[in-house]
């Protein structure tokens, strides 16, 4: 049976000795949900700044939350990271170098023989695999030993990165090995449809659709700050354009900066801002010498960012999702993007903001032009924006990848 039967009975035992036909209550109720041990390993992890990071330590957080135990495997991010200890919640911290070109973040090194020796002393339920270093290969190479079931998440285009770093040539074999890599477990989750089908026209099969949830209490229209745009020296009526992300080449800040120059070039009234840091940095300054640059930002800080601009430009071709999208979406202010990613599943062209045609640059700055040659048509996209969105709160994508994992398990 799918549920617990309790019978009640409604009058006492001498009163059911004198008349047997004494109705009797059933009461049923659902099964208790199953608590389960959840073994995450990642390479990335707060304070780490990026999608891959923030979005990840929300979901296994909003699991913690839902009484499940998690046991996060990591590389350890300096001398002085002890990882944490409390009920529910253990981290097992392991070895990593820092990765070319992304110093600040680290590639685990392969630990086989220690996780083997981990996973025999407390068993989990389930691995799941957030990343694909060598760490992760590994990890996924001892829970097949221990045969423990193992979900995957694909959350890096890292085969996209190599044209922008002049490495073309490795994109098939890293193709080959992700697809080596997530075809071995159970299920791999993909934060849209279209990633979905991508990815099976190359051969990853077991691919399940789960996006990346957001913060909407955190990222909301009410964050708006008049004293911020003042900060800015904006008029009232000047259009802030807005950048979020990591200033580097596989971004595409190569075409937001072109973007820019057209606007102003034909007079338009509009701010440039970048939030973010990188290799390009030095370049952007020297290409738009007018456009403000704010750094990094805690998410309070973005989700202010994100509230007092008006539109946020966001040409990046490389991204499995683009959190920012749905970020800037939940604080009211409109995206133009890539038909692609986050911006394919959750913008309606004209509507909720601007799609333009996947690497048609001259389509995205036309689409730029457009927007800004009448200011009530930002008006009327920021009513439709945040309803977009609305629903992607993390308890919801909790439960879905919740029950993803009871199925690997019921299947393993």
């Amino acid at each position: 049976m799918s549920c617990h039967q309790v019978v009640k009975f409604s009058r006492n035992h001498e009163d059911m000795e004198q008349s047997p036909s004494t109705p009797i209550t059933v009461e049923n109720f659902e099964p208790a949900q199953r608590f389960l041990r959840i073994a995450v390993v990642t390479e990335t992890w707060p304070p780490e700044v990026n999608g891959v990071a923030v979005t990840l330590s929300k979901l296994i957080h909003h699991l913690g939350q839902r009484q499940h135990t998690i046991q996060l495997i990591r590389p350890r991010q300096d001398k002085h990271d002890e990882g944490v200890e409390q009920i529910g919640w253990s981290e097992l911290l392991l070895r990593g170098l820092p990765i070319p070109r992304y110093p600040q973040l680290k590639l685990g090194l392969p630990s086989k023989k220690a996780l083997i020796k981990a996973w025999r002393t407390k068993r989990p339920d389930l691995v799941h695999i957030a990343t694909e270093g060598p760490l992760s290969w590994s990890a996924l190479q001892a829970a097949q030993t221990l045969r423990l079931p193992v979900t995957s998440d694909f959350r890096t285009n890292f085969h996209s990165y190599c044209q922008h770093y002049g490495v073309g040539w490795l994109t098939k074999p890293i193709v080959a090995y992700l697809r080596k890599f997530h075809n071995r477990t159970a299920f791999t989750m993909v934060p849209t449809t279209e990633m979905k089908q991508q990815l099976e026209g190359m051969g990853f099969k077991n691919l399940k659709v789960v996006a990346r949830g957001i913060d909407t209490q955190l990222f909301h229209p009410n964050k708006r700050s008049d004293v911020m745009r003042q900060s800015w020296h904006v008029k009232p009526e000047t259009m802030v354009l807005l950048s979020v992300g990591r200033l580097a080449a596989e971004k595409n800040l190569d075409l937001t900066i072109q973007t820019y120059q057209a606007l102003k070039a034909a007079g338009r009234d509009v701010k440039m801002v970048f939030a973010g840091d990188g290799p390009m940095r030095g370049v952007i300054e020297a290409r738009c010498p007018d456009a403000l640059f704010v750094g990094m930002c805690t998410h309070t800080q973005l989700a202010t960012l994100y509230a007092s601009a008006d539109l946020l430009l966001f040409p990046s071709l490389t991204e499995t999702f683009g959190n920012v999208t749905l970020e800037s979406m939940a604080c009211a202010t409109p995206v133009l993007a890539f038909d692609c990613a986050a911006a394919g599943e959750f913008i309606t062209h004209k509507t909720n903001g601007w799609l333009a045609h996947c690497d048609d640059r001259q389509s995205y700055i036309q689409c730029a032009l457009d927007i800004t040659s009448n200011s009530t048509v930002l008006t009327q996209a920021r009513e439709f924006t945040r309803s977009s969105v609305e629903h992607l709160g993390w308890d919801e994508i909790a439960c879905q990848v919740e029950r993803i994992f009871q199925s690997a398990i019921a299947s393993s």
